[in-house]
This record gives C-alpha cells, structure tokens and sequence, in this order.
C-alpha cells in the first residue's frame, strides 16, 4: 500500500480512548478525517467483560476498514504481576518470579499464554517485556516488573518470553529503552537522570535489549530518562534524543523494527502546549509510533502541526513514510495470525502454568528458627496479616487484587484469622493490630515495599520485640527485609496473585519445596537460610 505523507503521518499515531462498548463518536470522526496507526487500551478505560473487549476491538477494526485504512495496531499492557490490563486474564505472577525460577522454558511459555489471551480479545501488541535490570532497590516504577539485576539472567529471560509472545502472533515489545532499572524516581513524575557512562550501560542497561533484538522483538519503546553520557552531555530524554534512538538504537544495535515512545502524557515529557513541541522531537528522533494518552480532542492539533512540520522540512518525509512502511510491515506479520478463541483465557493449561511458575518461584531467604515446614497442632491460632494493596506507580493494578493469603493457609489449617492493615499503617494502628494478634500461635505477616511504607516495618518490628512467632513474607520486592532485618523466617513470592498466595502456603507446610533463588540482592547481612 502507497500512502501520502498525510497518511504516513497519521500511522504514526497511537492513541486512546475511554468506552467499554464501542468506540466513542470524536474517535470515529477522527478515523474518517486521517490515518490512525493503532489503539493503546487501559484496564480502567476499555476493560468490560471478555466478550465485550472482543466486541470492541472487533468495532475498531471495522470502523478503520470502513474508512479505508490498513488494520489498527490494538495495544496493551499485558506484563503479568501487578500489571495486567486484561485483568480478567491468567493471573501470571510476572517477572520477578520469574526470574526466581531461573527458566527460560517457563518464560517462554508464559510469553506464549500472554500472547494467546491478548489474541483473543483483539490485542495484537502487547507492551511487554520489561528488558530493564532493577538493580537498584529504591527504583520506585520497575520492581516486580523486572526479572532481576543480573544482565545475563534478564536477557535470557527476556528473549524467552519476546520469542513465546511472537510464537502466538502477537508483537513483543522490549521497554524501556535504554534501561529503566537504576532510577530512584518516577518518569510518570518527572525525568530521572541516570549519570553512568558507556561502559556500565553496555555491561549492565544494554545487553537484555540486545538479546530481544537478536531474538527479532518486533517494538522496542523508549524510556522517558536522561542519559548525558549517551546523549552529548545534554538533559535531553531518550525518546526525544537522535543519538539514542537513531545513533544508538539504529545503527549502533541494528534495530530495525518500530519504536514506540512511553505515554507522551507522563510528566518526564512537555504538557500543555509544549507537547506538540515534544512530540515533534520524538519523531524527528526516530520515535514510529507516538503513544498519547491525552484526550482525543488533542489529537487534531498534533497532528496538523506534524503535517505542517514535514512540509516545511522540519520533520524528513523520507523518514517519515520508512517509519510508515515499518508500521505497514508489522501489520502485515499480524495479519497471518488467526484470532484464538475466548476460550484460551484462563484454560487449565494456562492455570496450570501459573501455578508452576509461583510454585517454582517461592523462595525461603531466612529461618533461622527452623519454623519450617509448619506442623502446628490442631487448636494452634493463625493471624494472616497483609497490606490493602494500592496502585503504587500510575502503571500498576494492584489496587484491584485483594490477596487471597488466608484463605490459601485456611487449606492446610483451620483456626485462621485474615487481617488487612493500611499500607503505611500509623503508630496507633500498629499499637491497635498488636494488641489483637495477642491471642494468636503464629502471625503469617505480609509486606507489599516496606522500605517505603515504614509503617509496615514497625509493625513487624513492634511483633518481633514482643517476642510473637513470626513469619514475615516479602509479598512484592524482596528488599523489605532490609527495613525488618531481626525477621528469623522471612520468604519471597514476588506477586500478590492468587497462585503465588496457594504456592505460599503449599511451601510453609511443605508440600512443595522452596524452589526459588532471589533474582535481586538485598542489602542485609547473614542471608543463609540458617537451615
């Protein structure tokens, strides 16, 4: 197909849209008056029932053929863990666990059950995996998300899962680059600066980017951060910088598929009217596909001004229609893929491999009390403490999972009592929960970032200097035992999902064995099991 440069314009634009049922009339008016190169679909925005997300995809893509354009990228994110926006979906522990059980066959099948559940709603990019290495434990936005520190386990990994997402006929996108994992704030905030040089971002950022280019990852999305030593001394992002995307990424990595940019409405990048400014940078820097997030009404005027923009040679039309044909290329590969049935999501196999990850990835750190495995006499009182889960970064869900701990433990004992506590719980209600956990045997407590909620540290504290039998289990990032470090029996299960919950409590009464190895370190002495 030959587009204008109008129409080549308009396939660089993603964007998004509130409405469960149907696609809303400023969209479809937008789909009449100029190309759309695809959707970008959120849980809270377009999530109904199932069918009714089959329903609307099927809608937009009508709608773009009815209009004579090419079929819409339909995207989302869809990692596993704590953010799924298909939440409907196969409840994957995510990353990090997987990077605990140390098994690209794993990962390479969970990326397959990804790729198939999205299919069948409609989805046929999913904005998944995360390629960055957390090696730094106050990173506020990557966590869970990541499948470690080690650059060697998360490029294997990595390319594991882009190789079992594309195996389903859905597009891998490696984000974000040129690594996420090292920063101590948010880029939905601000723009993180990361001050390292060449050496250590090709020895730790780079080589999980490189491993999903060599395993033909077909998106790669930008990273909103400031890399100065990458980018000529300058506090330029990298999705508005030309010598990371284009020098770097291009020609430096030989990526030669389509680069998406993070959300343009996050606040690393211009708001107001100084995001056509940004956006404008971000495709004069070699940026294919624009995400924005913003309201429709916006949308005109983006796009007008980058018609005009390439015009008058601000922007290259030659660049312009190559990124057009890349676009077009990749809705080509997604063509020959047949749409799996709604059947597929949540089907026993992919269960069944939930469960198998969580059951590989429960990792004992510390028992130094050799509590473990559990054999409690009948009468024995249980407390079951655990955080109420709230979005922790605007890309998170897990402020719709309530963890199902209790009822888990309540299979392999009956006197049990389930406790949910603030996330950042105050010294009168610490006081309050330890005066009601006084009757009870044993206390299964739950952290969710306890390095950053210090509330949920001196409650584990506070029970532990009261001399109660503890078990305290990291139900997120493994670092919270570095804000409790006196815990004598202290594990990991990197997600708060029901089959992590269910592998928890099989693992403490020794049904299955603790399998997990950390795939991060934790800033604690003396982490021997003790066993």
């Amino acid at each position: 197909m030959s587009l204008t440069l109008e129409q080549s314009i308009g396939q660089q634009f993603l964007l998004s849209f509130t409405g469960k049922r149907k696609p809303p009339s400023e969209l479809l008016r937008i789909l009449k008056s100029q190309h759309v190169g695809g959707i970008v679909l959120f849980r809270a925005k377009n999530m109904g029932s199932l069918s009714e997300l089959r329903q609307l995809t099927a809608k937009l893509q009508k709608a773009a053929a009815r209009n004579g354009q090419p079929p819409l990228l339909i995207a989302a994110d869809q990692e596993g863990g704590q953010l799924m926006a298909i939440g409907d979906a196969t409840p994957f522990p995510g990353n990090m666990a997987l990077g605990a059980t140390r098994s690209e066959k794993l990962a390479y099948k969970v990326g397959r059950a990804l790729g198939r559940e999205v299919a069948a709603v409609g989805v046929n990019v999913d904005f998944a995996p995360v390629c960055d290495v957390n090696n730094n434990p106050a990173n506020p936005v990557v966590g869970t998300r990541s499948f470690g520190e080690n650059p060697a386990l998360v490029s294997r990994l990595g390319a594991a899962l882009v190789n079992g997402l594309q195996s389903a006929g859905v597009a891998a996108t490696a984000k974000h680059f040129p690594g996420h994992g090292d920063t101590s704030s948010d880029s939905h905030h601000g723009a993180p600066v990361l001050p390292h040089d060449w050496e250590r971002v090709c020895h730790v950022e780079l080589p999980p980017f490189r491993a999903a280019i060599r395993a033909g990852v077909q998106l790669m999305m930008t990273a909103h951060i400031v890399f100065p030593a990458l980018n000529g001394g300058t506090n330029l992002p990298a999705t508005l910088s030309e010598n990371i995307l284009g020098g770097l990424l291009r020609r430096k990595l030989g990526f030669d598929g389509l680069i998406v940019s993070d959300a343009m409405d996050m606040h690393a990048i211009e708001q107001g009217p100084g995001l056509v400014v940004d956006a404008l940078a971000a495709l004069g820097a070699g940026v294919d596909l624009l995400l924005l997030n913003h309201d429709l009404a916006r949308v005109s005027s983006t796009y007008s001004c980058a018609v005009q923009a390439a015009r008058r040679g601000l922007l290259s039309p030659t660049e312009i229609h190559a990124s057009a044909r890349r676009i077009l290329h990749l809705k080509s590969w997604l063509a020959r893929s047949k749409q799996p049935p709604l059947s597929v999501i949540g089907c026993r196999e992919h269960r069944a491999l939930a469960r198998e990850v969580a059951e590989k990835s429960v990792t004992l750190v510390r028992d130094t009390t050799r509590q473990l495995p559990l054999d409690l006499h009948a009468s024995a009182g249980i407390a079951v403490v655990v955080p109420r889960p709230e979005d922790l970064t605007p890309a998170d869900t897990s402020s719709l999972v309530v963890p199902a701990l209790a009822s888990a433990v309540h299979r392999y004992h009956r006197q049990v009592d389930d406790f949910t506590v603030a996330m950042n719980p105050s010294a009168a209600e610490i006081r309050e929960c330890c005066a009601r956990l006084l009757k009870y045997d044993l206390i299964i407590i739950g952290t969710i970032n306890a390095a950053d909620h210090p509330g949920q540290a001196a409650l584990v504290n506070t029970l532990q200097k009261e001399g109660r039998k503890v078990i305290a289990v990291a139900l997120r990032m493994p670092y919270d035992l570095a804000a409790y470090p006196e815990a004598p029996t202290y594990l990991c299960t990197y997600s708060i999902l029901p089959p992590a919950m269910e592998a928890l409590a099989d693992a403490l009464w020794g049904r299955i064995p603790f399998n997990g190895k950390l795939p991060v370190s934790i800033p604690v002495k003396h982490l021997s099991p003790g066993r």
